[in-house]
């Protein structure tokens, strides 16, 4: 899946070098007019970096589509819990969760409490969904 190409003037990376803007199309190489830009930076080194913050936007556009997918799927649970009048947050559930997220992030070498803080700010935008569901 290929993220599409948006211009990034001024904007700030992940990692870029200090002072630096991108070009229109996610080069990731500095523009003439920005202060301070590196123009002696070596072609090859401005390659892999324009490499790699293509791969990162690739992710980070699998990210998003891959949460709105799983917030799909919690839509219809919001809309079955109200049907059968079930409370919006499962507790049990939940912790079960974090246990499964730990362990996974612990075996893809993430840190698995920033892993329970992504899921715990995810699990509280799905109960607060599945509240407004409840109410409607």
């Amino acid at each position: 899946m290929r993220h599409s190409e948006t211009p990034r003037a001024g904007r700030s990376d992940h990692g870029g070098a200090p002072g630096t803007d991108h070009a229109p199309g996610g080069t990731g190489t500095p523009t003439e007019h920005t202060p301070g830009a590196a123009r002696d930076i070596d072609d090859a080194v401005l390659a892999e970096l324009a490499r790699l913050r293509d791969s990162i936007d690739n992710i980070d556009a699998a990210v998003v589509h891959m949460l709105a997918e799983r917030f799909k799927c919690t839509q219809q649970v919001g809309h079955l819990k109200a049907e059968h009048r079930l409370p919006p947050a499962d507790p049990g559930r939940e912790a079960r969760q974090i246990a499964r997220l730990r362990q996974l992030a612990e075996s893809a070498k993430l840190d698995p409490a920033f892993a329970e803080k992504l899921l715990n700010f995810i699990i509280a935008e799905v109960i607060r969904h599945h509240e407004t569901i409840a109410r409607s």
